[in-house]
């Protein structure tokens, strides 16, 4: 028997289960980011939302008392993914992120609303595909255990997801900005840049530039950069800073969780070169 291949075999089992840990708590705070994030706005009544409600005919006035307690139902979600993670959680917040962001172009915005967002519903996506997807129903409502069993094929769906979800959340944004959505301009213009119009025009080109090196061929140097560009590019809304941020936690989480994937496939490929 090869002991030597053993060994090698064990420690790279050892530093998958230690990658997808990382990757499933960056996923997981993350998303509650998200979700809480989102729900603070219900609290608080933010005016955009009546546009949405819209789209299911729902008048301003009955907007006004919903909002509340849609909101409050999103923090609940949030903190309980937070402390009893599930399956079942995962999917719905995936749908629910999803459905969400798609209000957005439904209302009259642009498609580019809704691919910005990607990260809304492509953290707790990714999160699921991480922790497998099962056929027996009784897996759906057990609480993750991250590390305890890691499939090598979930580790791979997982990380497709993760390229996709970057690609898409940074192209959007990209694209919003090539748009010259009106809120970003006057983003620009409150933060003192005296051509806001050329700021946003070379932002989005950097940005889809990124998203489309990211989907090709990700590495831990370009995922740190983006990683710290969206981190402190959502700081600069001129209302609500800590909310929008938090909100956006799923981009970051979503860079992030790429990141402790990219960390492992070098790992990975330096042993094989070794051996």
């Amino acid at each position: 028997m090869d002991w030597s291949i053993n060994r090698t075999g064990h420690a790279d089992s050892l530093d998958l289960q230690a990658t997808e840990q990382k990757m499933h708590y960056s996923l997981r705070v993350a998303s509650a980011m998200c979700f809480i994030g989102h729900g603070a706005f219900g609290i608080i009544t933010k005016p955009i939302w009546c546009n949405y409600f819209a789209v299911f005919g729902i008048g301003h006035d009955l907007a006004y008392r919903l909002m509340p307690i849609l909101g409050s139902v999103d923090i609940l979600l949030g903190c309980m993914l937070l402390f009893y993670p599930i399956r079942a959680l995962f999917a719905w917040l995936a749908l629910w992120g999803l459905v969400t962001a798609s209000l957005r172009p439904l209302s009259g915005e642009p498609f580019a609303e809704l691919i910005e967002r990607a990260g809304n519903f492509g953290a707790p996506l990714c999160l699921l595909l991480l922790s497998g997807v099962t056929k027996n129903r009784a897996d759906w409502l057990r609480p993750i255990h991250p590390g305890a069993s890691v499939s090598r094929s979930a580790f791979r769906k997982a990380t497709l997801g993760l390229r996709l979800t970057g690609f898409l959340l940074l192209a959007g944004h990209g694209w919003l900005n090539l748009l010259q959505k009106k809120a970003l301009i006057a983003q620009y213009s409150t933060l003192g840049f005296p051509h806001p119009v050329t700021l946003a025009n070379i932002v989005g080109a950097w940005e889809i530039t990124g998203a489309i090196l990211l989907l090709l061929r990700p590495s831990r140097t370009l995922l740190a950069i983006l990683l710290l560009w969206k981190a402190s590019s959502e700081l600069l809304y001129p209302h609500y800073e800590l909310f929008e941020w938090i909100e956006r936690g799923g981009s970051y989480g979503v860079l992030l969780a790429l990141w402790f994937s990219c960390k492992r496939h070098k790992r990975s490929s330096s042993a094989r070169t070794f051996a």
